[in-house]
């Protein structure tokens, strides 16, 4: 599927983020993708997007739509035709637009799940609240302003975070066939981003112990972004290896 290019502005972006035990984020992965390992971690966490002034191309600004949105996101690598490349796995997005949810996987790359989303925000704290219609996701975070990254584990700063999650620029999402992965790519020559503080983070996903184990998945550190324009072009499907057949 390759839609068209949309401009946007991100209004506001929290990137929370978890360090993973790396064989219980490989479990999470379809073949050929691997977890993108930082100081013997791998990294997965939540993104919670407010845009704005989403319109295709290069459209007056005043014509676009604004939504809240969520993905979750596991930090990914694999091997391309050109060597080693990176992005991200995104098992699930979900959006209080009924736009996104009617589009995402049909006329614009990655499926949504409809969910429902309660903001509060303040000059110096920003809570975002959702969960989905169909009562698989749960999350609540309040996130306060930072001076500095402190006490994360993966980074050791915030232009080593920073670095990360700007290289991380492609998302891949599964398909309703199956048998490749949908590509969305984020374009910016204005990132920018400021470091965050959790008071508190409650995710039905990553406090799955089914799917994480006890211990296997801590909250580490968080990234705000706000005021960013930002481009997302569709890129060609990324496909998957067939599933081995039994023989006989």
């Amino acid at each position: 599927m390759i839609g068209p290019r949309l401009s946007s502005v991100i209004e506001r972006r929290l990137l929370v983020n978890y360090r993973v035990d790396p064989d219980i984020a490989a479990n999470l992965l379809p073949a050929p993708l691997r977890p993108q390992l930082v100081r013997g971690r791998a990294v997965a966490g939540i993104c919670l997007l407010r845009v704005g002034a989403v319109r295709p191309g290069r459209s007056p600004a005043p014509l676009g739509l604004r939504s809240e949105n969520a993905a979750h996101r596991i930090s990914v690598e694999w091997d391309g035709p050109d060597g080693l490349e990176t992005g991200v796995y995104i098992p699930r997005r979900d959006s209080a637009s009924r736009l996104n949810v009617l589009a995402g996987g049909r006329i614009f790359p990655g499926g949504h799940g409809h969910a429902d989303f309660t903001v509060r925000e303040t000059a110096d704290e920003v809570r975002v609240a959702f969960a989905t219609r169909d009562g698989e996701v749960r999350v609540d975070a309040t996130v306060e302003n930072a001076d500095e990254l402190r006490d994360s584990e993966l980074f050791a700063d915030l232009a080593e975070a920073s670095d990360f999650f700007r290289a991380g620029a492609r998302g891949l999402s599964p398909n309703a066939t199956g048998r490749r992965l949908d590509v969305l790519e984020m374009n910016t020559d204005a990132w920018r981003v400021t470091a965050g503080r959790a008071r508190s983070v409650r995710s039905s996903f990553f406090e799955d112990t089914e799917r994480f184990p006890a211990g296997s998945a801590t909250l580490d550190s968080v990234l705000v972004m706000r005021d960013v324009p930002a481009d997302w072009s569709p890129r060609a499907p990324f496909p998957l290896p067939a599933p081995a057949t039994r023989p006989g």
